[in-house]
């Protein structure tokens, strides 16, 4: 899972492991709490519709420092 801030406000906690899994908080905390709760209801109902359990096998996560990246354009 990896939350990211959004422009308009609030945070976006998103889980590429399950597609379609992403849920919303006004704070980080609160993001991260109700992220529990949105894995736990993705994984439910994989189960109950027999869905292909999930994987990571295929994720990439990179991030970049956005302060670092435009002073190393100077």
């Amino acid at each position: 899972m990896f939350v990211r801030p959004e422009p308009s406000a609030g945070f976006a906690a998103i889980v590429p492991a399950l597609p379609g899994c992403a849920t919303y908080g006004r704070t980080l905390s609160e993001a991260n709490e109700i992220s529990k709760d949105a894995i736990w209801g993705c994984i439910e109902s994989l189960k109950k519709y027999k869905e292909p359990s999930a994987t990571d096998k295929e994720t990439l996560l990179a991030s970049l420092d956005l302060e670092y990246a435009q002073m190393s354009r100077r």
